[in-house]
């Protein structure tokens, strides 16, 4: 019977109203199982002053008598909501747009119990980069999942504070900040849409501000998720790299790729492309450079960006000719920095340790 009055309603384009057989039920009939029912007002309007809808009405008629307790004495949604609100003296209901009619129910019952009503405040729900709301094809994860992904939990907060909400112009901001400056008058009414892009530059920002220390952690973490077997110094290694890496980065994902050059295990294991690098004239040059390097002693990335510059002049090429078979040897082509900065991020017992594992493996 209901299924086919809900079918009725939508047919003719007028809401469903929950239907019940009797609206002035005699003492005999409260002798039988029974709901109890909150008798709406025969006309007039409910109007509701949304904090971000602003003001909200709808005809009493279009709302139906709502169950307040099941048959069985349990109480519904909307009274448990309204009772338990007015109880722990809640003054803001900020929720999905999605519950805005119960906006109009629940008024009603606060009225009819002599309650103030709280500030309600309905902002819009995320949608995906195509308008929809968003759901699992948009992308939609669960929040262990973003950690997965590698966002940081400061770039979430920062990029959900900012969907649908305002402060300027600004984009990025801390915890401290969107605390500060948060109001409701800032929230829009249209949906905000999901954008990945700009979650990736937010975690961006995020991650170059972030100690090296901590996110020498992150990193390992994310390569033992990967099988690599941790070793003592490790941790100690990618932190010494990420200074000249995390810039590149935009997840954590993506810095733990762009650190696993650091973690590899001597000897590297050079493909044919690296040991054609490595060899005959080239194979030489490089040699000479490690010869040079051992007798090196400042180890500071500018000090040997200087000292690759003084020797490819010497060497009268250019540094095409060194930086190449040097990136072979030393990372066995892994995603890496420039050539100083892979010198400075191993340090110079690796790094001349890897020279001559390579130079022995070509000669």
């Amino acid at each position: 019977e209901t299924n086919a009055l809900r079918d009725a309603a939508k047919a003719e384009g007028r809401p469903f109203v929950s239907p019940w057989r009797d609206r002035t039920p005699t003492v005999d009939d409260l002798a039988l199982p029974h709901t109890v029912r909150f008798r709406r007002p025969d006309d007039g309007q409910v109007v509701v002053e949304d904090a971000v809808q602003g003001r909200v009405s709808w005809d009493v008629s279009a709302l139906d008598d709502l169950v307040l307790l099941r048959s069985d004495g349990a109480p519904t949604y909307n009274l448990a909501v309204v009772v338990d609100d007015h109880d722990m003296g809640v003054t803001h209901v900020i929720r999905g747009d999605d519950h805005l009619n119960n906006a109009a129910r629940q008024s009603l019952i606060y009225d009819a119990l002599g309650w103030a009503r709280p500030t309600f405040a309905h902002i819009p729900l995320i949608h995906g980069p195509d308008g929809a709301k968003l759901s699992k094809r948009h992308g939609a994860q669960a929040v262990h999942e973003y950690a997965e992904m590698g966002y940081l939990p400061e770039a979430m907060r920062n990029y959900l504070a900012r969907l649908g909400w305002a402060h300027g112009d600004d984009e990025l901001f801390s915890d401290a900040q969107a605390a500060e400056w948060f109001d409701l008058d800032g929230i829009g009414k249209a949906p905000a849409r999901l954008d990945f892009d700009k979650l990736a530059h937010v975690n961006a920002h995020w991650l170059r501000l972030a100690d090296d220390d901590r996110l020498a952690k992150e990193a390992l973490d994310a390569h033992l998720k990967r099988g690599r077997d941790l070793q003592p110094d490790d941790e100690a290694r990618l932190s010494r790299a990420l200074p000249f890496v995390k810039d590149r980065a935009k997840t954590l994902l993506e810095l733990a790729e762009q650190t696993a050059f650091v973690l590899l295990e001597r000897p590297l294991a050079l493909d044919d492309k690296a040991r054609a690098l490595l060899s005959g004239e080239t194979g030489d040059r490089i040699a000479r450079l490690k010869a040079r390097l051992e007798l090196f002693q400042s180890w500071g990335v500018f000090a040997l960006e200087a000292e690759l510059k003084a020797f490819a002049e010497e060497e009268a090429v250019g540094f095409g000719k060194i930086g190449p078979p040097m990136r072979a040897a030393l990372t066995a082509g892994s995603p890496s920095p420039d050539i100083a900065r892979i010198l400075a991020s191993l340090g110079r017992d690796e790094s001349l340790g890897r020279l001559d594992d390579a130079l022995q493996q070509t000669r």
